[in-house]
């Protein structure tokens, strides 16, 4: 009786989500301006957060661009500024706690309040389990998730006190399915998700519903970290069609982002 329950409920949903999709195609989504929106952008200085910062000053938006990597963020800040965008760019390390702190002060005494922060910045170290090096796990997990309570926690008490702002969570389909040799990784991405969902419904109980979330859930993406991604089962992406899809999921406050979007059929089937 259970198992006809079940199938009676996948049914409705996978019925549901087509129908949606369909009304969707008709009727899209109001798309909101971000002209003039003070946007923080981690791990900015390469591949998604790159582009997306490209994206963001085509539109008019002020940045505030972090990287380790104190180049290749100067590197997208100068691309953004030739696009007419004001930047201001920092060499920020996203697994230091202190570091965040101390650089979310700065931002604010310099540029003004955050709001929309797109947590980008990750961590990889593609290896099995016990070929992982022990300062390699806790170094993703510090970049892939434990930054994001550290940003959200600094920059959310001004977005509450104006019920304003957007918050994105970068995380990945392997936050949702698992695959071999990147055990501390899918790990971290499961916990991004898990971020999301809890800060989503929390801000609702809240009643700060003027505060959005997204949560970008794509496949492997070709962004020059990992050297000949490929995988059996999903294609491999390049950087400028998740971003596409990245933009288009914030400007019309999709809260969960799928790349390709048929991952979310994909997911319930599984389920």
């Amino acid at each position: 009786m259970n198992i006809i329950l079940d199938l009676l409920a996948l049914l409705f949903i996978i019925s549901y989500s087509y129908l949606e999709s369909l009304l969707k195609f008709f009727i899209p989504r109001r798309r909101k301006s971000v002209a003039g929106e003070i946007v923080l952008i981690t791990g900015a200085g390469h591949g998604i957060g790159r582009l997306t910062a490209y994206e963001f000053a085509k539109r008019k938006s002020r940045l505030v661009l972090w990287d380790i990597n104190k180049q290749g963020v100067e590197e997208t800040a100068g691309e953004c500024r030739k696009l007419g965008a004001t930047v201001h760019a920092y060499k920020v390390d996203c697994s230091n706690r202190e570091e965040i702190y101390s650089s979310v002060t700065q931002v604010k005494k310099e540029v003004g309040d955050i709001s929309i922060l797109v947590n980008n910045a990750g961590a990889i170290y593609p290896a099995k389990l016990l070929s992982t090096k022990d300062e390699e796990i806790s170094k993703t997990f510090e970049v892939n998730i434990l930054g994001h309570f550290w940003i959200t926690k600094a920059l959310l008490p001004s977005m509450m006190k104006r019920d304003y702002g957007h918050i994105v969570t970068v995380a990945s389909v392997c936050g949702h399915g698992v695959i071999p040799y990147l055990i501390p990784y899918c790990s971290s991405k499961f916990a991004a998700v898990g971020f999301h969902r809890a800060l989503t419904v929390e801000l609702e109980a809240l009643g700060k519903t003027g505060i959005k979330t997204s949560c970008l859930c794509p496949v492997f993406v070709n962004t020059g970290v990992t050297k000949n991604p490929s995988t059996r089962l999903w294609p491999v992406l390049e950087t400028d069609e998740v971003v596409r899809s990245l933009i288009d999921g914030i400007l019309t406050n999709k809260k969960m982002i799928f790349v390709p979007s048929y991952l979310n059929i994909s997911l319930l089937l599984e389920k």
